[in-house]
């Protein structure tokens, strides 16, 4: 049976179940599904607003990341060529920095505290500080069933680079100051967590598991919600059927194995060997959480900063993302463009996703940044992209230049992006001040 059904209205805890399977349902018009009072038919009142952070490694090619203008008319440079249906719903943010990145060695203390702004230990010890992510997953995880989505799609790098933990160049999430956040580098065991009650294998689809109960659903909704629950169960569907198929490519990100053909049984779960399905597979399990309300917050990191990875499906497997960095060549710029496809991705599928008068984008604030503008190692300023209104909160469709300004101060960014979900803070990491434009 349905849950949380009080009369004809749904509680904000209204979800889907079968045997050891819970699913969240999407915001619907005929549902109060993610409030305990009446459902407000105004611009999605009813709708949270949603964090994610996006990163990769090493900045951008040195005259391809720009924007000039504003609204439609923003002219965006090659890299973020695939934002471009977005320009209205985005802020590009640049001169803003972290003043402890500058400490240190040229990697390592340029990431670890990217999302925090704190200080880092040196000499191979972690200390670091809770990354805005975090601070907002302890202040909304209790109402969600996941209080934050950690995804990454490379591995931690556990070794020492001039004397600092390369822990800080794999990790930007971090719970306190001595803890990254767990790292969910398989997107099973991501989906099983937002949806199995057990995260573990199971033969049975999680959808087929609730099924009886979408079906019993689907005569109490209105039309227009009837089809909004088959969209959202055929993303599921999809999502299900792509990380079952994700680990049997033959194609291989990184490194290429010595053998033609494996010698011992392969798992039947692990990572994908095509990086572009993993990064696709990750990015939808972060829509769907937002979708659901499984959970409001999230980072997804695309790679580390002192990255190993390649890009065969780009004809780009000669060189290691790290060392392709060191150059302003066109493949470095295909990549570029890759890792802003990802970002484009999720925010084209929540802004399909309607909730009341805004769409699920609207209702989010997507952060991308990395640890460096260009991969000459240059942290004075670095490469930030904000997409979403934050529930109406952000005007978007502008250029915003902190160069030359008092406060330019990254962390600075984080308070105000704090204060658009409701948490009021007079200072996080070196700031204690906002930033008044956003």
């Amino acid at each position: 049976m349905i849950t949380d059904v009080t009369r004809d209205r749904f509680t904000r805890r209204a979800m889907l179940r079968g045997l050891g399977v819970s699913m969240a349902l999407p915001w619907m018009e005929s549902m109060n599904v993610w409030a305990d009072q009446p459902a407000a038919r105004r611009a999605g009142a009813d709708a949270p607003i949603r964090f994610a952070c996006l990163f990769s490694g090493n900045g951008f090619h040195k005259t391809e990341w720009s924007a000039q203008g504003a609204g439609s008319q923003m002219k965006l440079g090659k890299v973020l060529e695939s934002l471009r249906p977005h320009r209205e719903k985005m802020l590009f943010i640049q001169g803003l920095y972290n003043a402890e990145a500058l400490k240190g060695n040229i990697h390592s203390s340029q990431t670890g505290n990217l999302l925090s702004g704190a200080p880092l230990a040196a000499g191979g010890t972690i200390r670091s500080g809770t990354s805005i992510d975090q601070l907002i997953a302890r202040k909304y995880g209790n109402q969600t069933k996941v209080p934050s989505l950690v995804l990454g799609c490379e591995k931690s790098i556990a070794s020492v680079h001039k004397n600092y933990s390369m822990l800080y160049s794999s990790n930007i999430s971090w719970t306190s100051p001595t803890t990254p956040t767990p790292l969910e580098l398989y997107p099973a065991l991501a989906f099983d967590r937002m949806f199995k009650d057990t995260v573990q294998k199971t033969d049975r689809s999680v959808l087929d598991a609730v099924l009886t109960e979408a079906r019993s659903l689907r005569g109490k909704i209105s039309f227009s919600d009837r089809r909004k629950l088959d969209e959202y169960l055929d993303s599921v569907r999809d999502v299900e059927q792509r990380i079952d198929r994700a680990g049997k490519d033959g194609k291989f990100q990184g490194w290429r194995p010595t053998l033609s053909e494996p010698n011992i049984p392969r798992p039947k779960d692990g990572l994908p060997q095509d990086v572009d399905e993993h990064m696709r597979l990750m990015s939808d399990i972060v829509v769907l959480g937002f979708q659901t309300d499984t959970t409001r917050v999230a980072t997804l990191k695309l790679n580390n900063d002192h990255s190993s990875m390649r890009f065969p499906h780009l004809g780009v497997d000669y060189m290691i993302h790290h060392l392709l960095s060191h150059n302003d060549t066109a493949d470095w710029l295909k990549v570029n463009q890759f890792f802003i496809e990802q970002l484009a991705y999720i925010a084209t599928k929540l802004d399909k996703i309607q909730e009341g008068e805004r769409t699920a984008l609207d209702n989010s604030m997507l952060l991308y940044c990395s640890s460096m503008l260009t991969g000459h190692h240059d942290a004075t300023q670095l490469p930030v992209v904000v997409v979403g209104r934050g529930g109406g909160k952000i005007q978007t469709g502008r250029v915003l230049d902190y160069r030359g300004k008092p406060n330019r101060k990254m962390c600075s960014l984080y308070l105000s992006l704090l204060e658009k979900v409701g948490i009021h803070r007079k200072t996080f990491g070196d700031s204690t001040e906002r930033l008044g434009e956003v």
